[in-house]
């Protein structure tokens, strides 16, 4: 079973920024595609950033891109997202999320395993 935790949410004043982690564990990490995602209250869960197995592709949201960075340490078994230049809309609820798989992906139902999440509340 693959264990996803999440780290790294606070309240946090607009045009600051947050680095978010998760940990993973129960399996291989760098078999594992990484995804993070994020949902707002009355909202639908939306992609944030995905990254591959081995952390040399990317794919971001437009509403992120320029703005947030996420990266990998297959050696620390850990995912993050930097997120700078935040914006009172970026506040959600962020979690990660795994599939077994090198590629990476935009679609959160081919993601097999995900975390509890993390808060992040940015203040105008």
């Amino acid at each position: 079973q693959v264990h996803l935790v999440e780290s790294g949410g606070g309240l946090v004043q607009a045009g600051g920024s947050l680095k978010l982690s998760c940990a993973v564990s129960g399996r291989t990490f760098s078999t594992l595609a990484m995804g993070w995602f994020r949902q707002a209250p009355g909202k639908e869960r939306e992609l944030v950033a995905a990254i591959n197995a081995s952390g040399r592709s990317t794919s971001y949201a437009d509403s992120v891109k320029g703005r947030f960075t996420i990266t990998r340490d297959n050696a620390k078994n850990t995912v993050y997202l930097q997120m700078n230049s935040l914006k009172p809309e970026d506040t959600a609820a962020y979690c990660c999320a795994a599939r077994p798989y090198d590629m990476l992906s935009t679609r959160m139902s081919s993601y097999d395993y995900w975390g509890q999440g993390t808060q992040v509340t940015v203040s105008s």
